[in-house]
């Protein structure tokens, strides 16, 4: 299973693509890309929103991941930046949508649970957690590309854990 994950952002937008291989004894998970679209807030929104679309539509089609996993928007104080994430969540769906993939969801507890086993975890646990499963020996583009592979890391346990209690 190739997971191609996503941390929406409003100036930074990271992703991961991380597979597992089940073919080995244990299954291992596998690195394969992590990095950072970086949007220029000097930018009218709809040119952003154009080059995180063009961005990951051309990194799935490098990728072939067969799943998409995001995000679930958060509820935020202050609700213009809530919409403004929303709008790029949007897009990324779409970049997905485009390219036939579907897409899977998970909440912000969901993903720090699954991989640092703690649902309220720091930044910095998550980003060593993450480093660690992957046994990744250097700095990571950015923390966003670290929360991506972290979301992409959550699908492949919630799949692998559901296909241990039988449910497709």
């Amino acid at each position: 299973m190739r997971v191609f994950g996503i941390d929406c952002g409003t100036e930074f937008t990271g992703y991961g693509v991380v597979e597992v291989d089940c073919d080995a004894r244990m299954p291992k998970l596998i690195h394969l890309a992590a990095g950072t679209i970086r949007l220029n807030k000097k930018e009218k929104t709809p040119l952003r929103l154009m080059q995180v679309y063009t961005e990951l539509v051309g990194l799935m089609t490098l990728h072939q991941p067969e799943i998409v996993a995001i995000e679930e928007v958060f509820f935020s104080a202050n609700a213009k930046s809530a919409l403004k994430l929303g709008q790029v969540r949007g897009v990324a769906i779409l970049a997905a949508a485009t390219c036939g993939l579907p897409v899977a969801e998970y909440a912000p507890l969901s993903i720090k649970s699954s991989v640092v086993g703690y649902g309220l975890a720091a930044k910095e646990q998550v980003q060593f957690m993450v480093k660690r499963l992957l046994e990744i020996d250097y700095e990571l583009d950015s923390a966003d590309a670290a929360d991506a592979l972290a979301i992409a890391i959550c699908h492949i346990h919630t799949a692998q854990t559901l296909l241990l209690q039988g449910v497709r």
